[in-house]
């Protein structure tokens, strides 16, 4: 009887699980509908950004801060693991064949303008804005240091631990552990940090922006929250803004299906050369 009793709870806990995953991809493929459903001709008011995305931890960068400053955008889908990150119209807005990347058509002088890179998109949007980055020197470095802190380390060294505990061919202990404690090391970084703040840089700001994808995937990267008490606390404060649910919700639909381990998707991601112009 306790067996069947079991038994019943698993299948209902399973049956909880699923429904709440339905519900999560139907909020996030109709919040990526509200983005693209209108052609930037036919929107109303200023024209919006044009937001080369696809749903990664870089990519949420920007989706969050255009959720946070409320302004409009439309999504243009950049499926890496097909390769569209390297078609010639792409490129000319990203030479590095990277997104996330942005087209303003209002940009400085009433021109459009075009911007890649996610640090250089967020510093942009919040001068635009006038959100989220502070107009005084002083405020604007202490936001500017943790947000190059982040693309210069938190970023890459998270991705390596991601490519090599969850995608590489083989297992490599040594690259593996390497980068498990590296990112450790910045998430001590980063709890030390908060101890004494709410946020980054004090207030609430683009830095803040730039980490919390990544750090959202901690237990992919072989961490333990608890170890890091004010990292948590800001991470579900993070987890709880509107704006940071929309923008990290954004196009995950569009991700279903897909394979990291498949070769043919390997051999678009991973191994990449120079390329002939």
């Amino acid at each position: 009887m306790a067996k069947r009793a079991a038994a019943k709870s698993k299948t209902k806990t399973k049956a909880t699980t699923r429904k709440t995953a339905k519900k999560v991809a139907k909020k996030a493929a109709k919040n990526t509908a509200k983005n693209t459903a209108k052609p930037a001709h036919q929107a109303k008011g200023p024209k919006p950004i044009d937001l080369y995305y696809w749903a990664t931890p870089n990519g949420f960068k920007i989706s969050i801060m255009l959720e946070e400053c409320k302004l409009p955008y439309r999504l243009v889908p950049v499926n890496i693991a097909k390769g569209e990150q390297f078609k010639p119209e792409f490129l000319k807005i990203s030479p590095n064949n990277r997104m996330p990347a942005i087209v303003d058509p209002n940009g400085p002088g009433g021109r459009p303008i075009s911007i890649f890179e996610s640090g250089a998109i967020l510093q942009y949007l919040g001068r635009k804005s006038g959100k989220f980055y502070p107009a005084d020197e002083r405020g604007r470095v202490e936001v500017d240091q943790w947000l190059f802190w982040q693309v210069g380390g938190v970023g890459p060294m998270c991705g390596q631990v991601h490519h090599f505990k969850n995608y590489a061919r083989e297992t490599i202990p040594y690259a593996i552990a390497r980068y498990v404690d590296e990112v450790n090391r910045l998430y001590g970084v980063m709890n030390k940090r908060l101890a004494d703040r709410k946020f980054l840089a004090g207030k609430y700001s683009i830095a803040d922006m730039a980490c919390v994808g990544w750090v959202n995937g901690w237990e992919k990267q072989g961490q333990h929250m608890d170890e890091f008490p004010h990292l948590k606390r800001w991470l579900e404060a993070m987890k709880a803004r509107p704006a940071v649910k929309r923008g990290m919700a954004l196009g995950l639909e569009l991700r279903q299906g897909i394979d990291m381990k498949d070769p043919k998707v390997q051999a678009v991601l991973f191994g990449q050369r120079a390329r002939a112009s």
